[in-house]
């Protein structure tokens, strides 16, 4: 099954990197989307290839520990990266956040509970190192995706209002739930 997946994390490496290239996409929704939208917005092929080491990784068995971790925080720094030079801003700005989103995002759907503890281990302490000053405006539609997964990583056993307070003090202040 881990061979299965790796051909076709080459498959789509080998597409984005030939977009870069000038060769038309195949007939892939995402590869199209990306052809037309990302690529003349600036974001390489090659840019977007560099997430099949993240999701490579992945495919290792249980328990999980650093190299896996390592591979989330590489997949939200990329992410959120592109996102935030996609709203303006500059790369470094979106990274933290995408880290701690992307550690949260593996912990969920983590099937490994000694993995997941881990996972929700790292993603506790990317929350405690994201920067404390106010988010820029720009960033907000980015940074709350990431403010959502902290919340509920933080305080999962509060819904409801608590939960949509802590969404407007987000989009309002630019604060990150702690």
């Amino acid at each position: 099954m881990a061979e299965l997946g790796a051909i076709r994390l080459a498959w789509w490496r080998e597409r984005l990197e030939e977009l870069d290239r000038g060769i038309a996409p195949p007939v892939e929704p995402r590869l199209q989307a990306v052809a037309a939208s990302l690529i003349p917005a600036g974001v390489s092929g090659a840019e977007l290839s560099r997430l099949e080491n993240c999701w490579l990784t992945l495919l290792n068995p249980f328990p999980w520990a650093d190299a896996e971790a390592e591979a989330f925080v590489e997949r939200g720094a990329i992410l959120f990266g592109i996102g935030a030079r996609l709203l303006g801003r500059e790369a470094a700005e979106g990274e933290p956040f995408g880290v701690m989103w992307s550690l949260v995002d593996g912990a969920r759907h983590c099937s490994d509970p000694q993995s997941r503890a881990f996972l929700v281990d790292r993603a506790k302490s990317a929350i405690a190192e994201l920067p404390r000053r106010r988010i820029p405006q720009e960033l907000h539609p980015l940074t709350m995706i990431a403010a959502r997964r902290a919340y509920d990583l933080l305080h999962g056993d509060r819904r409801g209002w608590h939960r949509m307070l802590a969404a407007v003090r987000h989009s309002t202040f630019g604060i990150m739930p702690r």
